[in-house]
């Protein structure tokens, strides 16, 4: 048995924890989720979500939801090089609950058409989404990857929200992001990710 057994769907955001997989260098087995019959993945995460991961280890399984715990789960448990050093703690941890709480929810709410009334933005997780693009660019401007001129397993998910923002129009095309998101082009274990999730969608799209 894989150390890990890995459920996802390539068309989701199991693509941010494949890439986390391959910085890992993780020894895994790939369960593909239907969307119409989750009946395996119910059976371990009743969310029916992916990506869900189970770690095999100790005679125990382990399972991790919700991708930005994913990536730090797997550089703890196998690859701890990819983990922050002690004065880069406070830029990791910031950016990665950054982007897994205010900017993403910025992103959501805008595709939805959710529109937060004026006096309202303290009550939501990010203000507007004009700050929170502005913060993530403010940094990335000065820091060429989250803790600084060093990758991290932050860059995974933070990357992976700036690449996905700036594919699909969720993000505007600001050079900080466009410079970034080139940086991360360059790391093979995102280009083996992306190669192995862009090959099951165009086997699906045959198959439609």
């Amino acid at each position: 048995m894989a150390d890990y057994t890995f459920y996802t769907n390539p068309m989701s955001r199991g693509q941010i924890a494949r890439w986390a997989l391959h910085e890992a260098g993780a020894d895994y087995q790939q369960v593909l989720v239907d969307w119409q019959d989750k009946g395996a993945l119910l059976r371990v995460n009743p969310m029916g979500k992916v990506p869900t991961l189970v770690h095999h280890d100790g005679g125990h399984d382990h399972v991790v939801t919700e991708a930005a715990a994913i990536c730090h789960y797997l550089a703890e448990m196998s690859a701890t090089e990819l983990l922050p050093r002690d004065h880069e703690k406070a830029d990791y941890f910031r950016w990665l609950f950054f982007a897994a709480g205010p900017l993403e929810q910025a992103v959501v709410a805008k595709s939805m058409g959710w529109e937060v009334p004026g006096d309202r933005g303290g009550m939501v997780g990010f203000g507007s989404l004009e700050r929170t693009v502005d913060a993530l660019d403010g940094w990335l401007q000065e820091h060429a990857f989250v803790c600084g001129d060093r990758f991290t397993m932050a860059d995974v998910y933070v990357g992976s929200q700036v690449g996905w923002g700036l594919a699909f129009g969720s993000l505007p095309r600001r050079p900080a992001f466009e410079a970034y998101d080139k940086r991360l082009d360059e790391r093979a274990a995102r280009r083996a990710g992306r190669a192995i999730d862009d090959e099951l969608i165009a086997e699906a799209q045959a198959k439609a």
